[in-house]
């Protein structure tokens, strides 16, 4: 069984070429970010990571953030969100809570305020349906701030939500009107 620094460490890795680079393994995903399991086991050995479906099995359980699914029959795999690789994952609009979370830090609060939040090289924002989520998100990369986004009046003003299948929010933009910092 995989340690606990070997099971974040290859799932950072599978995030990365799930989700980035799949060509850096010689991977090829398919227009909806799928790629059989015994081709990226095979990938990943030829780059000297020996991982057994086992192994990809308790990764993907364990991962905290749920960012990898099966299919039903576990032939398949791809990353629930988070492509900067074109893929269309299929998610159907959904009603979005009153209120979502986005974690950031400080230096990007300002920037935040005046643009609203941008998906970048990303297909989507990412939002939270909770404060404590948001909170680790932004710790990432120094002390966090939570914005909060107000998500239904978002959604009355016609624009679209959707939900991965490990609960985060997207959606294309969040303009700054509907941006308001919550208390530290």
């Amino acid at each position: 069984m995989l340690s606990e620094a070997e099971t974040t460490q290859i799932s950072k890795y599978l995030s990365l070429v799930l989700r980035h680079k799949p060509e850096m393994i010689g991977l090829a995903l398919d227009e909806n970010g799928w790629t059989d399991v015994p081709t990226l086991l095979h990938a990943l050995s030829r780059r000297q990571i020996t991982l057994s479906l086992a192994d990809l099995r308790h990764v993907v359980a364990t991962n905290n953030k749920q960012r990898f699914a099966f299919n039903d029959d576990q032939t398949r795999i791809r990353a629930n969100q988070g492509h900067s690789v074109e893929v269309a994952l299929g998610y159907e609009e959904k009603q979005p809570p009153a209120l979502l979370y986005h974690g950031t830090t400080v230096r990007y609060v300002g920037d935040i305020l005046e643009e609203g939040l941008k998906k970048q090289s990303r297909h989507h924002v990412h939002l939270s349906a909770d404060e404590a989520t948001a909170r680790t998100v932004g710790q990432r990369r120094g002390k966090p701030i939570v914005l909060g986004v107000k998500a239904a009046e978002m959604a009355a003003a016609g624009h679209s939500f959707y939900q991965s299948a490990n609960g985060v929010w997207l959606t294309e933009h969040v303009p700054p009107a509907f941006i308001e910092p919550l208390p530290e």
